[in-house]
């Protein structure tokens, strides 16, 4: 395989498969609240299981990730805004607004990733890809508008669910710019997981001390059954999947290509929560899915991540 076929087919891969994981993600969220299991317990021990899992595979090849003031700034940073804070919006949001929504919440990011990179000069504004992402948005755009015309819908949690993208797109920008230098992407994803481990347990164990573990932010698993320890058990496995491909797309294929793991998710995600778990098909289904497809099949085409990116971003090396 060529170099320049590589550098296409690497992150391409990567987002297909980590964008899978997503969608089944979101998913496994909605089968765990309506187990009874708290959101934030759910992300939490997931998350804390998915660690354990990469630190593994990292001690494993000798590649744990390095631990100064640079890392540690860049795991709890990162870990906050990528990863803990909008999932425990979303998996909140789940039972309220059902999986599909979530799904298609998940596929907003690239416009503002998008629009970030061109004003920090992460990217030249190329009109291929412009067309790519405003076709990818518009497509999930169509979706979630046509959601929010159905009668009964909880506008809170709406307006929750649709802010967890903001936070992804800050995180897409973040991780880029601040990349520490000389280190891998199977080093940094254990690290990260590894922050929002910890930020959630401090989140749990303080609502847990102060205000008594309100709904949704305990971190108790119920134990009378299997079910809930099995579902975490499949995020955790989820997990490892997904941020084992996180950082190899984030280094091969730019910010503005990793936000379109959101739309692939929203492709493969909102299928499931309608064929598996019964959820009422959204209207346009078709039609926003078809333009997803397209917004991504032209970002697909050339350089990924676009031509004139400063030396913040990380090389292909």
């Amino acid at each position: 395989m060529t170099l320049s076929r590589r550098r296409r087919a690497v992150p391409l891969a990567s987002l297909l498969g980590a964008g899978a994981a997503l969608g089944i993600s979101t998913n496994l969220a909605k089968l765990a609240a309506e187990a009874g299991v708290d959101p934030l317990a759910f992300l939490a021990w997931s998350v804390i299981g998915a660690t354990a899992v990469l630190v593994g595979v990292s001690a494993v090849r000798h590649r744990l990730p390095p631990l100064n003031a640079r890392t540690t700034e860049y795991f709890v940073i990162a870990g906050l805004v990528g990863l803990a804070a909008p999932n425990l919006l979303s998996f909140a949001a789940v039972s309220h607004v059902g999986a599909g929504f979530v799904a298609l919440s998940i596929a907003f990011p690239p416009l503002f990733t998008y629009i970030g990179a061109l004003l920090l000069g992460m990217e030249r504004f190329q009109p291929r890809r412009a067309t790519g992402v405003v076709l990818a948005l518009g497509g999930a755009v169509l979706l979630a508008v046509l959601k929010l015309s159905e009668p009964d819908v909880d506008a809170f949690w709406v307006a929750a669910t649709l802010s967890a993208p903001i936070l992804l797109a800050v995180g897409n920008i973040y991780r880029t710019a601040r990349w520490p230098e000389g280190v891998a992407p199977d080093e940094l994803a254990p690290g990260m997981l590894a922050a929002s481990g910890a930020i959630l347990l401090i989140v749990g164990t303080i609502m847990g001390t102060f205000f008594g573990g309100p709904a949704g932010f305990s971190l108790a698993v119920p134990t009378d059954r299997a079910t809930p320890v099995l579902l975490i058990l499949a995020q955790t496995t989820t997990f490892s999947f997904m941020y084992l491909l996180f950082f190899v797309l984030q280094k091969h294929g730019g910010p503005v290509y990793l936000s379109l793991l959101g739309s692939v998710g929203a492709i493969v995600g909102v299928p499931i929560a309608v064929l598996l778990l019964g959820e009422a098909p959204s209207q346009g289904l078709a039609v926003g899915g078809v333009l997803i497809a397209f917004g991504v099949g032209l970002l697909t085409l050339g350089d990924p991540k676009g031509k004139g990116e400063t030396a913040a971003t990380p090389t292909d090396d």
